[in-house]
């Protein structure tokens, strides 16, 4: 549990009050430290990853706690930020698909993993993550950052392009969840975990590798 991968994971989630408080302030001066603070949490979402491969440190603790951490950031941020106006109008309903979609996936990935059915992230879902990211990091900066860049367009477009992405990736994930769902699917598992008797096997479990 101590180990530098995943007590950046840790320091990911203790970012997200900071982060909320920050933003309810809705100050020119503490919406640039919001943003400081989710850039930094973002950053070890890279690199509690990398480093547990380089040091090889994977742990089922890590495996846990890294997507419940990018979870709990990106709802907060998408909740408070509706809170505050800074998601307003129809782009409420782009935040709503990506909250959702969240939702869905760990939905899934909780099922699935009772099978021991691993599902991987895809690389399309990867690009809807920083997409997803970045606009973030423009919404939360909003007004203040205009005199550099038109930040609350820039978050606006961005959010929009992630909940596309999101559906798209949602639906895919869900299309390879319910081929598990099946009730030929649910024979084939009953009928791996039997005991072979003919052959005096043991009960066999799906050869499927947890993600």
């Amino acid at each position: 549990m101590l180990s530098l991968p995943n007590i950046l994971t840790l320091a990911r989630i203790a970012a997200v009050p900071v982060v909320v408080v920050l933003i309810l302030l809705d100050d020119h001066l503490w919406r640039w430290l919001a943003l400081a603070v989710y850039a930094v949490a973002c950053v070890t979402d890279y690199l509690d990853g990398y480093l547990a491969r380089v040091l090889d440190t994977q742990s089922d603790f890590g495996r846990l706690l890294d997507p419940i951490a990018d979870k709990i950031l990106v709802g907060a941020c998408l909740l408070v930020l509706t809170a505050v106006d800074a998601i307003t109008g129809w782009t409420v309903v782009a935040a709503l698909i990506i909250l959702l979609r969240e939702i869905l996936v760990s939905g899934l990935r909780e099922f699935l993993a009772e099978m021991r059915v691993g599902m991987p992230v895809s690389k399309l879902a990867k690009w809807k993550t920083m997409i997803q990211m970045l606009a973030l990091g423009f919404v939360i900066v909003g007004p203040s950052g205009e005199s550099l860049l038109p930040s609350v367009l820039i978050g606006e477009v961005g959010l929009w392009a992630a909940a596309a992405l999101t559906m798209i990736t949602g639906y895919d994930y869900l299309v390879r969840g319910l081929r598990h769902a099946t009730p030929e699917a649910e024979r084939a598992r009953n009928q791996a975990q039997r005991p072979d008797k003919a052959a005096g096997g043991a009960p066999t479990t799906p050869a499927n590798p947890p993600s």
